[in-house]
């Protein structure tokens, strides 16, 4: 293991070669501010989640942590995962800075960066929030579609508009749009899904007007209209096929941003490859994969994957290989990764590998029952590693919070047990605390059954302690104009934070 400086690894970020940037923090600490290619994956949930982000036991591997010490801990966590090229980050985020090098707020930020430079590189027109609604008082032949996935649709919605999240828009489209001289509004709530999906609209050649509302629905709730809530209008089962132009015109967005398709015989050599990563990607929706999941192919419905792409990708510069089941939005997504700086390719159908990927197994910590530990909850000690905020809801009497970077060795005195609905969690956790450990995977429902006391506290733990939580983005969508104002200028001031590296990533044209 080695220790570059801030400057190095800067470098190391545009030599071409294939690594991983992994910010070890918790999600509250890299949401306040992280170097801009750097991917969450917080020490809290390491072993849990890297080999989804990093499958290659080879990758190139670099650290960055708070300059605590973190990324140590989790670079030996990582060796003994079998991961071999690890080194970590001299002085953390800290001396990034301290090196004049730019700490990015928020998350999603090559995603939402890449969303304003594509509003103007491509020319997707906008409208306000108060001529959307003026167009609804009118009686205008309109459709509003909402890019997001159903659950935040339901949070929050613009009243008429339907979910229909952007991955989706190549093959659904025809059952959502009536006729060409319908306008077509696409929002979601903020401001880069409404631009990806409008454009996205104009890639397939509809001929429609076609339009992103501007800042989606936190534009619109701060122009005092009213939003709906609880709203789950999404698009109709698959009934009318997207007219024969849209195909041709997909095979030519493809052709122009370099996305080929690969077959079984390039894919076996691809996945053999000990120096390259290859992702398999299915792009459909939830409810399809749910149904018919492939073997060894993750999920990452598309439209998600390009608005979240650190979300799915721990590894920058490896293939991208995109699978779907009709053929329009594997190629509608391959080419959106394409403009964000991936190299995207199309899964024929006769290249899906046979055998699915063997993850090795988490070692699995005893499991204690709720009856069994209100026998006596005084002999344990007991550690509640769920988020924050649900410890504050509601929580076993005597249990404290901790996260995992939080924690200390065990004394011995008593055993440890740890509160979690993600087992693999808590032994992760075991292995940094030592000594005798337990899991108890029961809710509130079960403890109060057993007669546990559980017990909620509005301030413990303190909002200083809650590295977990990410207070940035704190009320934007509960009523706080200005959580609402500052998080759009977060976004809209993106542009002015990037530098000649960070642009030239993306490929607009």
């Amino acid at each position: 293991m080695q220790a570059l400086s801030p400057l190095s690894v800067k470098a190391l970020l545009a030599d071409g070669k294939e690594f991983a940037f992994l910010d070890v923090r918790e999600a509250g600490e890299f949401g306040e501010g992280h170097p801009f290619l750097a991917i969450p994956l917080a020490y809290s949930r390491l072993e849990a989640d890297i080999d989804r982000l990093v499958p290659r036991r080879s990758t190139r591997i670099i650290l960055i942590d708070g300059g605590n010490g973190v990324a140590r801990r989790a670079a030996e966590a990582l060796a003994a995962w079998g991961y071999s090229d690890l080194s970590i980050t001299e002085g953390g985020v800290a001396a990034w800075q301290a090196a004049g090098l730019v700490l990015f707020k928020g998350v999603n930020l090559p995603s939402k960066t890449f969303g304003e430079l594509a509003e103007a590189a491509l020319g997707t027109p906008h409208i306000s929030a108060r001529q959307l609604q003026q167009w609804q008082a009118s009686g205008h032949p309109l459709v509003v579609l909402d890019g997001r996935p159903l659950a935040e649709f339901n949070k929050m919605s613009i009243p008429g508009a339907i979910s229909c999240p952007n991955g989706e828009l190549a093959l659904r489209h025809a059952d959502l749009i009536p006729d060409a001289q319908t306008t077509v509004v696409v929002n979601c709530a903020g401001r880069t899904r409404s631009i990806v999906g409008a454009q996205t609209l104009r890639d397939l050649g509809l001929p429609n007007p076609i339009y992103a509302l501007e800042n989606g629905t936190q534009g619109w709730y701060l122009n005092d209209l009213p939003l709906d809530h609880g709203q789950s209008r999404s698009y109709p089962e698959h009934r009318r096929a997207p007219a024969p132009e849209v195909a041709a015109r997909l095979a030519q967005l493809s052709a122009e941003h370099g996305v080929e398709r690969i077959g079984a015989a390039g894919l076996a050599v691809w996945l053999a490859d000990p120096e390259r990563t290859t992702y398999l990607l299915d792009v459909r929706s939830p409810e399809e994969f749910a149904a018919s999941p492939i073997a060894g192919v993750a999920h990452a419905p598309g439209g998600q994957l390009v608005q979240a792409t650190d979300q799915y990708l721990g590894t920058r510069n490896a293939r991208l290989v995109l699978v779907d089941t009709d053929g329009l939005r594997a190629p509608m997504t391959a080419v959106w990764l394409r403009r964000l700086g991936h190299e995207a390719y199309i899964a024929t159908p006769d290249a899906l590998p046979a055998i699915p990927a063997v993850q090795p197994a988490a070692a699995a910590l005893p499991r204690i029952r709720s009856a069994d530990l209100a026998a006596d909850p005084a002999a344990y000690d007991l550690v509640d590693l769920r988020d924050s905020a649900s410890y504050r809801a509601g929580h076993i009497a005597g249990a404290r919070w901790s996260i995992r970077p939080l924690l200390q060795r065990n004394d011995g005195a008593r055993p440890t047990v740890f509160i979690t609905a993600e087992p693999a969690l808590a032994a992760a956790a075991a292995r940094d605390v030592g000594g005798t450990a337990l899991v108890l995977t029961e809710g509130p429902a079960q403890w109060r059954h057993a007669g546990l006391e559980v017990v909620a506290s509005a301030d413990v733990p303190s909002d200083a302690e809650r590295i977990d939580y990410l207070f940035f983005v704190h009320d934007r969508h509960s009523g706080n104009k200005a959580a609402a104002r500052a998080y759009l200028e977060w976004e809209t001031g993106l542009l002015a934070q990037i530098d000649a590296q960070e642009r030239a990533l993306f490929c607009l044209r």
